[in-house]
């Protein structure tokens, strides 16, 4: 099987990338034989719609699951009408993301896991996002996280702070969700004891 895994460098033991439509590589692997190929994701830079851009991309790359840390709504809805599965994986390397695959160890994601947009500008100061989604995308695991600098940067003309308000209530609505969902789990693990 040809899979996919978010990658922040050029072969299998770089790091697992927490992002999926503004990651930088995209290794494709095949999980019989470790065979891997690396492409550059042409998405990057994109000042929008990375992530329905760069699934796109990968589907005609043949991928035949995608392994990522997280998945915004675009991408998410282009790879459920692709019949493409996605994975959650959070830190190790794209080697550990394959093999925690093929012994059946991720967790499906059954839904976008972050906002659209969250990557841009990655929060390392290089202005793609224009200040939106700065800092979030890159903590571990949720991909929702946001720091208060972030918010804090972003203009304050009369336009921006309707999109502002908007991209926070988004935010504290998402988090709110996993914050739900976390609660849930915790409970459950908690029952298992």
């Amino acid at each position: 099987m040809r899979i996919v895994v978010t990658a922040n460098g050029a072969d299998l033991d770089t790091q697992a990338s927490p992002v999926f439509g503004r990651c930088p590589t995209y290794v494709f692997v095949d999980t019989e034989t470790m065979a891997f190929e690396v492409l550059e994701n042409p998405s990057v830079g994109a000042s929008g719609g990375a992530g329905i851009q760069a699934a796109q991309f990968v589907i005609e790359h043949g991928a035949q699951a995608v392994v990522t840390g997280s998945m915004g709504p675009n991408a998410f809805n282009v790879f459920e009408h692709a019949n493409v599965p996605m994975y959650l994986f959070v830190g190790g390397t794209v080697r550990d993301a394959v093999e925690a695959y093929k012994a059946g160890g991720l967790q499906p994601v059954a839904g976008a896991n972050a906002q659209a947009g969250i990557g841009m500008g990655q929060g390392r100061g290089r202005g793609r996002g224009m200040g939106r989604g700065m800092g979030r995308g890159m903590g571990m695991g949720s991909g929702a996280a946001v720091s208060s600098t972030a918010i804090e940067s972003r203009p304050t003309t009369a336009g921006s702070r309707d999109e502002e308000i908007e991209s926070i209530r988004d935010t504290v609505g998402e988090l709110r969700k996993q914050m739900a969902e976390l609660m849930d789990r915790f409970d459950r693990l908690e029952k298992e004891e």
